[in-house]
């Protein structure tokens, strides 16, 4: 059987997380059982993991590619087929034997198993009694502690949404072109094979159907990339692009709805954007060479943040992914909200974890194709666009339900300028802007500040009546000029004015 990736991408590491993948010189069924049933506990939701034989590993990461002698390839199969027996309840990994380099690999993927937890002995002694429900923590597989174990069986009938069984969809409505597609997109060796298999064969290579023989169904995820119309099983599973050329207040509405399997609907949405909304702006400077040049949003930013909203979204709310373009933002904004694990002041100061993922396999195929990044590593990825863009940072917001999610980016301020038509013409770099008049909303913030140097900018929401990400550009644009500080802790500090 063949693994839905190749050798070549486990070995860079930069689809699938070092953390989920483990290197080993030879076939060591002690230690390789254990990381077996700890994938396929797959606590945090990560998706399982991939043990690769034939590497020796350094610090985690591939040092040298000694292979497996072809010898001993069939001892080795034999052998985990016999250990994997051992795991309760029973689950069997998918195995690849691969050829690279012109060397041979094998390749065991676990995916995270439907019938959590999973136990394995402690050792391979004959006789021994005593199981073990391993779990897998960054890069390690460790005996669970007490509370982890309470957690692991409180997960054991929450099988995350984008791996459960559609019981009212069946066999014909998953796409062969569509599968053949994303296999050739990704190099796997599973295209060639999936030439003269069984469809039926392939979709359990893929584990987007269940495992049963006499009742074969999808799973929600092979539906979600690999049916031509998903939005039959999760309704408004889709893309909602809305511009508001005159602000949310206007009359004008210009809105384009992307519908299909996920992956498609993303890159199309993103082409769309990328075509109608992202625009360059280039000034020549009269003491330099180089022009500067920037845009009122970096595409990578717009990229990043519209492929998490699809990653985290709940495909069991009937409510789409929506992305608001105003004058001078785009808000992005999916459902439900963030896992409590995120703290709203971890979104404030972007230091945010995410413990445990919503959907295990639908970040699995969004890096496969390099539409999303690795763990946690999203809104760095976000961060760094704006900062090379000169763009104000980023806004993420999550309400105390956790019903929504939603992030804002704000429009690079010459834009904004532009559009006011404060100063239009005027290059920046002179004095920061000191001499440039107040918009009205910076005026309205000032004089805020001035009415309560202790005021927040929740204060100011309610009493001004204005959105929050426009106080925020606000502040940021007063800031910038020199005409205000904040001093103190963000809760209980106060603005002062300087000029």
């Amino acid at each position: 059987m063949a693994v839905p990736t190749n050798i070549k991408t486990l070995l860079a590491g930069n689809a699938v997380e070092w953390a989920r993948i483990e290197f080993k010189e030879t076939w060591d069924a002690e230690a390789s059982l254990k990381t077996i049933c700890a994938f396929a506990n797959d606590i945090d939701n990560w998706g399982g993991g991939y043990i690769v034989i034939g590497v020796r590993e350094q610090d985690g990461r591939p040092k040298e590619l000694p292979g497996i002698p072809p010898e001993k390839i069939d001892h080795y199969l034999k052998d985990m087929l016999n250990k994997c027996k051992r795991i309760q309840p029973e689950y069997l990994p998918i195995v690849e034997v691969v050829d690279f380099e012109e060397k041979k690999f094998i390749v065991i993927w676990a995916p995270g198993g439907y019938l959590r937890p999973y136990s394995s002995p402690r050792t391979m002694a004959k006789g021994e009694k005593e199981r073990i429900h391993y779990i897998r923590k960054m890069s390690s597989t460790i005996v669970p502690s007490e509370e982890e174990k309470r957690d692991l069986y409180n997960l054991a009938n929450n099988v995350p949404y984008d791996d459960r069984i559609n019981h009212e969809a069946d066999l014909a409505d998953l796409n062969l072109t569509l599968i053949q597609s994303y296999l050739k997109e990704i190099g796997s060796s599973l295209y060639e094979e999936s030439k003269h298999m069984q469809f039926v064969d392939l979709c359990r290579n893929m584990n987007i159907v269940n495992t049963l023989p006499e009742y074969t169904k999808p799973k929600n995820v092979g539906l979600m990339f690999f049916s031509m119309e998903p939005q039959r099983f999760f309704p408004y599973a889709q893309i909602d692009v809305v511009q508001f050329p005159d602000d949310l207040g206007g009359d004008r509405i210009i809105e384009k709805i992307f519908k299909g399997p996920l992956h498609q609907q993303l890159r199309e949405a993103l082409q769309y954007i990328q075509n109608s909304i992202i625009q360059e702006q280039i000034i020549k400077l009269p003491d330099q060479a180089e022009a500067k040049r920037f845009f009122n949003y970096p595409y990578a930013a717009i990229e990043e943040s519209l492929c998490n909203a699809v990653y985290h979204k709940g495909y069991d709310v009937r409510e789409p992914i929506e992305v608001r373009v105003l004058p001078d933002r785009i808000e992005i904004v999916s459902h439900p909200g963030a896992d409590r694990s995120i703290t709203e002041e971890g979104l404030r100061t972007y230091h945010v974890f995410n413990r445990r993922y919503r959907n295990r396999r639908i970040g699995e195929f969004l890096k496969e194709m390099h539409l999303t990044e690795g763990r946690n590593t999203g809104f760095r990825k976000i961060l760094n666009a704006l900062e090379r863009n000169g763009s104000p940072k980023p806004i993420f917001e999550t309400d105390s339900e956790r019903l929504s999610f939603c992030t804002t980016l704000l429009i690079h301020p010459d834009f904004l300028k532009r559009n006011e038509g404060v100063n239009e013409g005027v290059n920046e770099g002179v004095n920061e802007g000191v001499n440039e008049k107040l918009t009205d909303k910076e005026q309205m913030v000032l004089d805020a500040i001035k009415r309560d140097s202790s005021t927040s900018v929740a204060k100011m929401v309610k009493e001004l009546n204005i959105s929050r990400a426009s106080i925020e550009r606000s502040l940021n644009a007063l800031k910038k000029r020199k005409m205000i500080i904040h001093e103190g802790p963000a809760k209980n500090g106060k603005w002062v004015i300087l000029k």
